[in-house]
């Protein structure tokens, strides 16, 4: 081998050498993004999270039920003119009973509206009551009202339970959103943690964000959806224009939220229905949008609701969610034949042990 081979075999090592650290400045770049893309998602959905304790059983029979108190979320130094929305309302004598997931390819998410009239009425009753079961073996989103008028006994337990019917929209009254979704769980068997909360004005930028929503508005509601739109101007202060006509259209997020709220001009269960509406063509928008306008949507919401989701979770369920928009399933509780109505004060006395089995089975399966 002469003296110019070896001199080639010997540049081999640096060869590789070289290639090795571009090798790893590219990794470590990739790296670099990811994680600052990470931190960004963090901090931009850190402004919803709102810590509200989840304690287990034998910690929540230490708790001082003496004391009450509240904790505090959401833009309440302004008013709803000026763009703020409601506080969550947390008692700390009701924290959420620790609830193991009972498959780990479904997750049960509480998503709720408030019936506040201002940044500060945040010890009011709820407006809508939604279960968002996703389903990710199935590929599947179930979206379940729970009337907000079903009788139950308010309680974070089974043991202390109360022996009086009250309507489920008190739940939070009461006891904030820790009884409330303790409620929920003890009543219909549910494993629900986490949660999402808006007001009405939280709802309506929801909406516009995605573009306004396609409502089938039927002519004998645009009187009724008028009147809850001019309610809504006396609350925030929006300019948004009254309907003029019936039929399929593109309502702005105080239009739909009016019209979603309509309820005496049939019942409380089209009004139900409405808010399904509503909420499956939110989830339709959403579903035709681009990656890009999907990250733009999570950057534009960063701060508009309540959730006790930190950033990850919200990701995560964010993916979920649109994996399984293409299948949407609608479901109403309590269900037809299993309820009575009581007339004074009105509710619904629901069949308990039915009830409870077929949501249980309708979730998870038989």
């Amino acid at each position: 081998m002469n003296r110019n081979d070896r001199s080639f075999e010997g540049d081999k090592p640096r060869k590789k050498s070289k290639a090795a650290k571009y090798i790893v400045r590219v990794l470590a770049a990739v790296l670099g993004l990811a994680l600052g893309f990470c931190l960004y998602w963090f901090y931009i959905l850190g402004d919803t999270f709102v810590a509200v304790p989840i304690v287990n059983q034998e910690d929540y029979s230490t708790i001082e039920l003496a004391g009450s108190g509240s904790t505090t979320g959401g833009d309440v130094s302004s008013s709803w003119f000026d763009g703020g929305h409601t506080r969550l309302y947390y008692d700390p004598s009701h924290p959420i009973i620790e609830v193991k997931q009972k498959d780990p390819d479904i997750e049960n998410i509480l998503v709720f509206g408030i019936d506040a009239r201002g940044t500060d009425d945040y010890t009011c009753r709820t407006d809508a009551i939604m279960v968002l079961s996703i389903n990710k073996r199935d590929k599947c989103l179930k979206l379940i009202t729970l009337m907000r008028d079903t009788g139950v006994y308010l309680g974070d337990t089974a043991e202390t339970l109360g022996s009086n019917l009250n309507k489920l929209n008190s739940a939070y009254h009461f006891g904030g959103v820790g009884m409330m979704i303790n409620t929920i769980n003890v009543t219909f068997g549910l494993d629900i943690q986490r949660f999402v909360m808006l007001d009405f004005g939280s709802a309506s930028k929801m909406i516009d964000l995605c573009g306004g929503v396609d409502i089938e508005v039927k002519p004998e509601e645009i009187t009724y959806a008028n009147k809850y739109l001019d309610n809504m101007y006396t609350l925030d202060g929006n300019t948004s224009p009254h309907l003029t006509r019936g039929g399929m259209q593109t309502l702005d997020g105080h239009q739909a939220v009016a019209w979603s709220r309509i309820r005496y001009l049939d019942s409380d269960f089209v009004r139900a229905s409405r808010q399904r509406t509503v909420a499956k063509a939110l989830m339709g928008k959403v579903r035709g949008m681009s990656y890009a306008q999907k990250l733009q949507l999570l950057n534009d919401s960063a701060g508009v609701f309540e959730t006790n989701m930190r950033s990850v979770d919200i990701m995560r369920v964010a993916v979920d969610c649109f994996e399984c928009m293409d299948n949407l399933e609608e479901h109403r509780i309590p269900e037809d034949g299993l309820y009575e109505v009581q007339n004074n004060p009105w509710m619904m006395k629901i069949d308990f042990a039915t009830q409870k089995q077929r949501l249980i089975d309708y979730i998870w399966g038989e």
